[in-house]
Parts: C-alpha cells; sequence; structure tokens
C-alpha cells in the first residue's frame, strides 16, 4: 500500500507520522529533497526549494509498502491520501510559534482556508481516496491514531467535510 499523508504546512504532518504504528516505510519527503538533492531551484522569495517531483517518484518507484509526508505527498501515485486539516489562525500561530515569518504564515493560513491541498488531492485521487482530519483541537497522538485508522480503511473516506471558510 502507498500512503500520503499530506496538509498545509503546520497541519502537524511530521508530528503524527513520528508517532504512527505500522509496517509501511515512513517516508518524510522534504528531508529526501534535501538530502537527495531532489529539487530544481530555489525560491529565494520563500525560501525554499522547488521539488523535481519526476526524480522523487523515480526515487520511490518499486516501494510498494510506503507512507510519504509531505505538503507535496498528495501529487504522487498513492492508494489512500490522508489530508491533515488545521483551522487557520491556529495554523498561523503554529507557523510563527516556530519561526516562520508572518507573511508566510499567513499565506498559509489563506491556502488553509481556501482548501488549496485538499482541492488538489480530490482532483488527482477522486474522493473514494481521501481521509480528511482536523488537526486544530488534537494532540498528536490524537492524530496518529486517527491516521492508522484511515490507513487501514476502519473509516470512510472524507473530503469537504472541515470548512475553514469564515476566516476569509
Amino acid at each position: 500500500m502507498r500512503v500520503a499523508v499530506t496538509g498545509t504546512p503546520g497541519t502537524g504532518k511530521t508530528s503524527a507520522t513520528g508517532l504512527l504504528e505500522t509496517d509501511l516505510d515512513v517516508v518524510h519527503l522534504n528531508d529526501l529533497i534535501e538530502r537527495e538533492g531532489l529539487f530544481t531551484e530555489v525560491d529565494e522569495a520563500r525560501d525554499s526549494k522547488v521539488a523535481d517531483l519526476e526524480a522523487v517518484r523515480d526515487w520511490l518507484e518499486g516501494d510498494e509498502d510506503v507512507l510519504v509526508e509531505s505538503h507535496l505527498a498528495h501529487l504522487l501515485d498513492v492508494d489512500r491520501v490522508v489530508v491533515l486539516r488545521c483551522a487557520p489562525e491556529e495554523l498561523a500561530r503554529r507557523l510563527t510559534e516556530r519561526g516562520e515569518p508572518e507573511a508566510k504564515a499567513e499565506e498559509n493560513a489563506e491556502s488553509e482556508a481556501l482548501d488549496v491541498i485538499l482541492s488538489e488531492t480530490v482532483s488527482i485521487h477522486g474522493e473514494d481516496s481521501v481521509y480528511e482530519i482536523d488537526t486544530t483541537d488534537r494532540d498528536p497522538d490524537e492524530v496518529a491514531t486517527e491516521v492508522e485508522v484511515a490507513i487501514a480503511g476502519d473509516r470512510d473516506p472524507s473530503a469537504g467535510d472541515v470548512d475553514f471558510t469564515e476566516y476569509l
């Protein structure tokens, strides 16, 4: 099984996947991109690397029992996608607390309110493969448990259950 855990930066992907009890190999995609040089350029304005998704796909080729964690993971060929969500105000707080510039935190909060990653995910994978989890008032252990339930198929797919448009 190939699983993606995705979501806007700050939704809790790394924290939750670090606590998973799974037989899947967990790949933290951002670390892989940095370590293996799987990027095409550096976006100076955003202080980030532009991932070479073809190179990432090639690197992951043949790995059939994998969970990929990243805000880009939904762009890969996977069987299930877990989209972590967080209320935009809380998301902005989390990001600024970890040192992100105010403008970047606000940009991510707006993206979360607009369902950017969820919309991309549903467009690519269809509603039947998407599991949405609101992490706003949950600790990482609770989120990890919900991710495990989604991986096991012990809950119905859900997309569009979380709505943060009032933030806008």
